[in-house]
């Protein structure tokens, strides 16, 4: 990530008016360290030799626990990465000449440096969409592709669940996205990224979740664990295991097959046991809640919305924005409309959000 902006004395000096900053960041639940108990299941599996790439009981236990969680004979493939999760499922969903549909916002589209065309060679094309959300008739006009042999076919509809601005597909909602998509003869990948965020936000049930994958008709899942509270790791489910048929091929062809995949593995156990991933998340969510709530009073602060995760979305006056940052560093978000993120993790604290909340306050009282 880019380091904070330091910018000289005067910012020094404002600094210094604004006090110790809070002990985490609010830039991103990336940002956040491992959870104890992760942790703990690591070292745990690090105890003498497992055959590698797989074949260890860590791996058939975790992927015994994901088919528990989603309630169908799904196939999980571990990978390193979100990126590379995502990669790897579309490169098992789409079909040459095919390209995928996303939010102009998504992830795929804006943040992974063009892997998707690049390693897979497919044309990405992006809708627009107000707050990270697709609708079904949007994608009605892609008909007119279907069959013309100048035209990359639509070929996967992906979705982010919660959205890149912290928004959320209810059920219902995804079910009619999957409707529409299968109607055209496309198939569904959700970026789940931030999956324990939006399950702890629509119920904090594992129904919940089932809800708005495998029973909304969902094909393919990139199950997040590192913003959850993971070291690192992701997973891709597949919920239609015909989909899977070439992914043990694919996911070394695209680089992501862990050797010691025993440690990926591991993580995941940890986080899903006892339903630990879903009071992380829960807490993440309340401790963004809690922040808005603080600073929605500051005069020159502006939300577009409440948070309906762990993300927050406020715009503030220019003047304020790099000494905050210098102060506790944040990414800018809309610099157009100065809007930038403050995003809360499993470990923030109520503490941290009053430090970070005073800070504003002092902050904006220079552009009062």
């Amino acid at each position: 990530g880019v380091e904070p902006p330091l910018g000289g004395a005067r910012h020094t000096e404002r600094m210094v008016a604004l006090g110790p900053p809070p002990a985490c960041s609010f830039a991103s639940d990336n940002s956040a360290g491992a959870h104890p108990l992760v942790l703990e299941a690591m070292v745990a599996a690090n105890e003498g030799h497992a055959v590698a790439y797989g074949s260890d009981p860590w791996t058939r236990a975790a992927e015994s626990q994901i088919q528990d969680l989603v309630g169908t004979d799904a196939v999980t493939r571990f990978v390193w990465s979100g990126t590379g999760a995502n990669v790897l499922a579309l490169a098992s969903m789409l079909r040459p000449a095919e390209c995928v549909v996303c939010a102009e916002g998504a992830h795929i589209a804006v943040d992974e440096t063009g892997a998707p065309e690049r390693v897979l060679g497919a044309k990405v094309l992006t809708l627009p969409t107000a707050d990270g959300k697709l609708r079904p008739e949007q994608l009605e006009p892609l008909s007119h592709l279907i069959g013309a042999e100048h035209h990359a076919q639509p070929g996967v509809l992906s979705i982010t669940q919660s959205t890149e601005l912290g928004t959320l597909y209810t059920a219902s909602e995804v079910a009619a996205l999957c409707d529409a998509a299968h109607a055209l003869g496309m198939r569904v990948h959700l970026d789940g990224a931030r999956i324990a965020n939006a399950t702890a936000a629509l119920g904090g049930t594992v129904d919940a979740m089932r809800s708005f994958t495998s029973q909304a008709g969902v094909d393919v899942v990139s199950f997040g664990g590192t913003k959850a509270g993971m070291a690192y790791g992701e997973a891709v489910v597949y919920l239609d295991p015909a989909l899977a048929a070439r992914s043990r091929y694919l996911r070394k062809n695209v680089t992501q097959l862990p050797s010691k995949m025993r440690f990926i593995a591991a993580q995941f156990s940890a986080l899903l046991t006892d339903g630990l991933w879903l009071d992380l998340a829960a807490h993440a969510n309340a401790m963004a809640t809690r922040l808005y709530e603080a600073t929605r009073d500051i005069p020159g602060v502006a939300f577009d919305r409440a948070p309906e995760v762990n993300s927050v979305f406020p715009v503030l006056p220019p003047g304020a924005i790099e000494p905050l940052m210098a102060w506790c560093f944040f990414w800018p978000w809309d610099m157009s409309r100065n809007q930038v993120r403050w995003m809360a993790a499993w470990d923030t604290t109520e503490a941290d959000v009053e430090t970070f909340s005073a800070g504003v306050r002092a902050a904006l009282a220079e552009h009062a």
